[in-house]
């Protein structure tokens, strides 16, 4: 990175400390807004010296920030967003980066217009064990790709303003149509309501391809263990990425596959083998990487294209869920 751009972190709660933290470390905070006190506590405690700001017009008003990084809830994203971007600023969002497409295809044309990095908060996208599994598929080790289904089910921490779906699944999505290299061309879905009344609480969402491959998303908040598991089903080959196995144990390939006997399949079947990765933080790469795109002025990986296309696919889930499951084209 040739030039160190300082970012504005506009929300320092349950997510934006996160955001702070790693910001902070790369040397690239310059502010925090936050109006609450215990935000602002927050960002001094993990970001000492940091200026505090009372508002967004304080950060669009100073030449020395170069971007904004937004961690607030998901119905301001795009108002904050096109408002930083026609103010001069690149935009890291969080996920979702809009509640509807139509507000992303505006912020996808603003940062057009204004010529801006608008770069989108898929964190599982730069995951080393993810980044690895789409080495080995780009380089078809696995084959053809027919299956994949993810699974990101704990116990809490339950939200009343988003169902699991908005919460849990944009990452999922997320990491699937760029395994798949592609987005989905039909999409049904089910949920289910137990806390509160009218947002699910557990939700699965089936996705269909051009290819006819295939995947699923099972979540949950209310699931008697923690799971993050993800399995790819390949006509050579097939992984397991678990998120909550130890360093080491995370990415496993098994070398399974099925063979014809004249019409007769025959399963092959052999022992798993763990593929070694790079031991990162997921967060502290996914900030670098926008820093860098600050700079370079190249587009990022999980840019407001991509985000766009996986909020379609959150959109076609949640109106067949509301239509009891009826597949909705995308």
């Amino acid at each position: 990175m040739s030039e160190l751009k300082k970012v504005a972190l506009i929300g320092c709660g349950y997510w934006g400390k996160n955001l702070c933290r790693n910001f902070h470390a790369l040397g690239a905070l310059s502010c925090v807004v936050d109006s609450t006190d215990s935000g602002r506590k927050t960002a001094m405690q993990l970001a000492p010296g940091v200026s505090l700001y009372s508002s967004l017009d304080d950060v669009l008003g100073d030449p020395d920030i170069d971007a904004v990084a937004l961690a607030t809830p998901a119905e301001t994203h795009s108002d904050l967003a096109m408002r930083a971007m026609q103010g001069g600023k690149d935009v890291f969002v969080e996920k979702p980066m809009a509640l509807t497409v139509e507000d992303a295809e505006e912020m996808v044309k603003t940062a057009e217009t204004e010529n801006k990095i608008l770069m989108v908060g898929h964190l599982l996208e730069y995951h080393p064990a993810v980044l690895k599994l789409r080495e080995l598929i780009s380089e078809g080790q696995l084959g053809r790709v027919n299956y994949i289904y993810s699974n990101r089910l704990n116990f809490g921490k339950v939200r009343t303003e988003e169902n699991a779906l908005w919460s849990f699944a944009p990452h999922d999505v997320a990491v699937i149509l760029r395994l798949m290299g592609e987005s989905p061309i039909e999409a049904s879905a089910t949920g289910g309501s137990y806390l509160t009344e009218g947002l699910a609480d557990v939700t699965v969402s089936n996705l269909r391809f051009a290819n006819e491959s295939r995947a699923h998303i099972f979540v949950s908040w209310l699931h008697p263990f923690k799971e993050q598991r993800l399995v790819v089903v390949g006509d050579r080959q097939m992984a397991i990425f678990n998120d909550v196995a130890p360093y080491g144990e995370k990415l496993r390939v098994y070398p399974n596959s099925v063979e014809f006997d004249g019409k007769f399949p025959i399963l092959k079947k052999e022992d798993a083998k763990f593929v070694d990765h790079a031991n990162t933080e997921p967060l502290l790469e996914e900030c670098r990487h926008f820093l860098e795109c600050v700079a370079s002025r190249d587009q990022p990986l999980t840019d407001a294209t991509s985000g766009r296309e996986v909020l379609k696919v959150l959109h076609a889930c949640q109106s067949s869920i509301d239509r009891n499951g009826i597949p909705m084209k995308i």
